[in-house]
């Protein structure tokens, strides 16, 4: 369990996120930031509030192509 500091930081930052079998690109979500190493915590209401925009009808900024490899 990750304990945050006074020292992290608010931003808004670009995620990754999965729905249902789906990639999303989320912009301009709020994230707590470590100014250190820069990890991320995005708090449950958050993520909670990602899927439901998701799964109500949305609008779409942009679609991109995303190859998966295998190493």
């Amino acid at each position: 369990m990750r304990i945050l500091r006074r020292r992290d930081k608010k931003k808004k930052v670009k995620r990754q996120h999965w729905l249902q079998g789906k990639l999303y690109i989320v912009e301009n979500v709020e994230a707590e930031v470590c100014p250190q190493c820069g990890e991320r915590y995005f708090h449950a209401t958050t993520l909670d509030a990602i899927d439901q925009y998701l799964l109500a009808d949305h609008h779409i900024k942009e679609q991109i192509h995303v190859e998966v490899v295998s190493l």
